[in-house]
């Protein structure tokens, strides 16, 4: 069976309808028996010998000359690597585009069906987006879609991104506001509330209590976090506090301290992430340090406008998963927090 190319498609005619889009789920019906692929779609038939031809093309031309002028271009093998592994797990999939599916998402170059169904039913498993190792990822591009990274060696590794929901009941009662010394890149509670620790979680105390020291020492994070709430007093206000941070860490400081006060004010206890390689290590609740659960996700905070390397993101989520965690990434945007969870699947 021959196919030929029309306006930016391939166009197969014969038993097409019936062969290819009712039992198998490619393309897309035109008039008659007719049926309209895109390139990836064409080339997965031709490899299969399902297509003898497009246009004369064979598939060995047809995948080197990027789809014959159809589409495709220099990331013609990526697409094809990533259909072909979905198809090979049993999937139906179509291109995330106008005519194959109905609102596609930019960025998205698949919408995978789950197993048993395909473009007939109402029904999505995965939006996919492909991306080539020594390629970049806009963080501002993942969140709800599924992530393809091919490798050297053709083979594909998936990551399910999402936005996550923070419910968090980590609280406490706050009393008149108390005074520390703000020092060269932390701070010192010298006569700290009983709840500042044991049960909000802030700061790590000085020595041990049998010894006769109270002091809760507190990181410039926490530190500028409580004096924002008036729990916390130190000489020069929050703006000595933010001064010191940005002398430290330069602007990163600000952004870690933006995300650390939205997930406090969300009721989630940050604590350092950097046994762990992140920013933050986090829990959802904390009725006493001394009954102190595991921490249930880690936070890297990137600057606005981030893009990943692939290997980087990979060793992250691999490590996160070593720890049985979640990983989060945040950016601060327009005074708000940006999140996205990013974990490996198998689909």
């Amino acid at each position: 069976m021959d196919a030929r190319t029309e306006d930016g498609r391939v166009v197969v005619g014969g038993d097409a309808r019936q062969r290819f889009y009712d039992a198998r789920g490619y393309g897309y019906p035109l008039e008659g028996n007719e049926i309209a692929l895109s390139w990836v779609e064409a080339a997965h038939l031709l490899l299969r010998g399902d297509l003898d031809a497009v246009d004369g093309a064979a598939f060995e031309t047809f995948l080197r000359d990027g789809a014959g002028g159809v589409e495709g271009g220099d990331r013609a093998a990526l697409t094809f690597l990533v259909y072909l592994d979905l198809r090979e797990r049993g999937f139906y999939l179509s291109p995330a585009r106008e005519e194959w599916v109905d609102g596609p998402r930019e960025g998205v170059e698949f919408v995978v069906y789950p197993r048993g169904k395909g473009p007939a039913d109402d029904a999505v498993a995965y939006e996919v987006r492909v991306v080539g190792e020594r390629e970049s990822v806009p963080a501002s591009a993942l969140g709800d879609c599924t992530l393809a990274i091919v490798d050297e060696e053709s083979e594909v590794t998936y990551f399910e991104t999402g936005t996550p929901e923070w419910e968090g009941s980590a609280a406490f009662e706050r009393e008149a506001p108390t005074e520390a010394t703000l020092l060269a890149d932390r701070a010192l509670c010298w006569e700290p509330p009983g709840a500042f620790y044991q049960q909000a979680f802030y700061g790590q105390p000085l020595g041990k209590r049998d010894e006769g020291v109270d002091a809760l020492q507190l990181s410039l994070v926490e530190t500028a976090q409580l004096v924002a709430a008036g729990a916390l007093t130190v000489d020069g206000g929050y703006d000595a506090v933010v001064e010191r941070g940005r002398a430290v860490e330069g602007d990163r400081f600000d952004r870690r301290l933006q995300v650390y006060a939205a997930l406090r004010e969300r009721g989630i206890v940050p604590k350092t992430g950097f046994k762990f390689g992140a920013d933050f290590r986090t829990y959802s609740a904390v009725e006493s340090v001394d009954d102190l659960g595991h921490s249930e996700r880690l936070v890297r905070v990137v600057p606005p406008a981030f893009a990943f390397d692939p290997r980087d993101l990979a060793l992250d989520v691999r490590l996160a998963h070593g720890v049985r965690k979640q990983l989060v990434v945040a950016w601060p945007d327009d005074g708000a927090v940006e999140w996205i969870s990013v974990e490996r699947l198998t689909p």
